[in-house]
């Protein structure tokens, strides 16, 4: 437990002894580390010198971590001794990843042989206010995307962006005075960096847990008296699968985001049950965050919707000739504000193909109805088109998850000798009794004939990126398609 003063004590001993360590403005340095104390200091304290952070996934093997440190030039390596396997490895890589510093959070395992302590690092330095040699627009960390459709980008946001990011959310959600927050999400994850800096300009208390666990959450959310938090569908799902949730005195907690995915009306009937708000956002790594965001009354009224622009976000939804879009009509999502990104770091192509005229393509699909509520309807590149229709698989997996006994659902294209392509459904159900003829009667009388899964498979779960999101591809490598 920290107060702010006692933090930017520890986020000043650390940012002085990297500035006698040489750390030179612009130096990337990389944090393999779980949610802790050490990833925040070390982040706040980066930032004061003007050196570059590159949280990384710690669910990623050594080859895939290579690829990001050697991409993003990593010199140094802040690591936690849960990983010493990983990092012992990337170490007899020798010049692969290019890292001159290993500094190792002690706690009870030893020391690595090639590591220096991270505490003792620290406190060797003086808790004086170092100099600050970061500009607004200068860099502040390397995010990188989770490769959903192929090799990892990192997304680069500055000072600027991070600051904008955090100012949007502040302004556009319902924090109040001495909000007390659980962050749930890892992280490495811009959903958890961006409400740590909001809950610091806003003065709010962060509860960070150091990994995901549902009961924890509950005991958290009790015995700290948390009023407001964030978590994407799965860990709100997991959370209600937690026996007596009714036992935990929840009154503190007014309201949950929850982002990555849509969250099925009958999870947010479950929580306001509770007497807990389900508020919606619809963003990316890109953004830092937000673009979209949808309260819980609106949320039921309009069904798959991700609400409306953030404040100082401007949102267009376009034609693949450039023109707007009339409502109802589906169109590529651009999005505008001071929080996007800089650009793909070391990828000047891909920046130019989506960061055009100052707006960001997001590459999602969506439409808007007369009241201009924002629908995302899917990724333009998991379209299907069958028999010449375009069919998006988010409209039909918003349909499987109304139903009673369906807790996941991914939609896919497969190969159709008479259409094309045609639509399959990957399923995670609550009730072994429910049929794949049951899902598809379920669907006839909810959607078109062409949007229909012609194909429904059950599965234990649904892959996913630490974000949340469908992790597509590996669904189709699974079923050959």
């Amino acid at each position: 437990r920290l107060t702010f003063a006692e933090l930017n004590a520890r986020c000043n001993r650390i940012a002085n002894a990297l500035a006698i360590a040489e750390v030179e403005k612009g130096e990337r340095i990389g944090f393999l580390l779980m949610n802790s104390i050490e990833f925040i200091e070390a982040y706040f304290a980066v930032a004061k010198i003007g050196a570059i952070v590159v949280p990384l996934n710690w669910r990623l093997t050594p080859d895939e971590l290579e690829f990001i440190l050697k991409d993003s030039g990593v010199t140094r390596l802040i690591y936690g001794e849960e990983f010493i396997p990983t990092v012992s490895e990337l170490h007899s890589r020798g010049s692969k990843t290019n890292i001159k510093q290993w500094l190792q959070v002690i706690g009870e395992a030893a020391l690595a042989p090639f590591a220096e302590n991270y505490q003792g690092f620290r406190d060797a330095a003086d808790s004086n206010e170092p100099e600050i040699r970061a500009a607004a627009d200068d860099m502040l960390y390397i995010m990188y995307t989770s490769g959903t459709t192929g090799l990892p980008k990192g997304v680069v946001h500055t000072h600027n962006t991070s600051i904008w990011a955090a100012l949007t959310v502040a302004a556009t959600t319902y924090y109040q005075e001495k909000d007390r927050f659980l962050g749930a999400l890892p992280m490495f994850h811009v959903g958890a960096l961006m409400p740590l800096t909001v809950n610091v300009y806003r003065g709010a208390t962060s509860v960070v847990m150091r990994s995901f666990e549902p009961i924890r959450a509950w005991e958290l959310i009790q015995n700290e008296r948390i009023t407001i938090g964030l978590a994407v569908p799965a860990m709100l799902n997991f959370m209600l699968q937690v026996p007596n949730v009714a036992q935990y005195d929840l009154s503190s907690l007014r309201w949950m985001l929850s982002g990555a995915a849509p969250v099925p009306i009958a999870l947010m009937e479950r929580y306001s049950e509770l007497g807990i708000e389900i508020h919606q956002i619809y963003g990316l790594t890109e953004t830092c965050g937000p673009a979209c965001v949808i309260d819980a009354e609106n949320a039921i009224a309009k069904i798959g919707s991700t609400g409306k622009a953030f404040f100082h976000t401007d949102i267009r939804l376009v034609k693949s000739d450039g023109r707007n879009c009339d409502p109802g009509e589906p169109g590529e999502v651009l999005v505008r504000g001071p929080h996007v990104m800089r650009e793909y770091w070391n990828r000047p192509d891909a920046t130019a193909e989506t960061i055009v005229d100052g707006w960001l393509h997001t590459g999602d699909v969506a439409i808007t109805d007369e009241d201009g509520f924002i629908y995302i309807q899917d990724r333009i590149k998991d379209m299907i088109i069958s028999g010449g229709e375009n069919v998006y698989p988010a409209e039909i997996e918003s349909v499987l998850l109304t139903h009673a006994h369906i807790i996941e659902a991914a939609v896919i294209g497969q190969n159709d000798k008479k259409w094309g392509e045609s639509p399959f459904a990957i399923v995670v159900r609550s009730d072994e009794s429910l049929t794949a003829d049951a899902v598809k009667e379920y669907c006839a009388k909810k959607l078109a004939g062409f949007k229909q899964p012609k194909r429904v498979e059950f599965a234990e779960q649904i892959p996913r990126n630490p974000s949340g999101k469908i992790l597509k591809r590996m669904l189709r490598e699974k079923y050959q398609i």
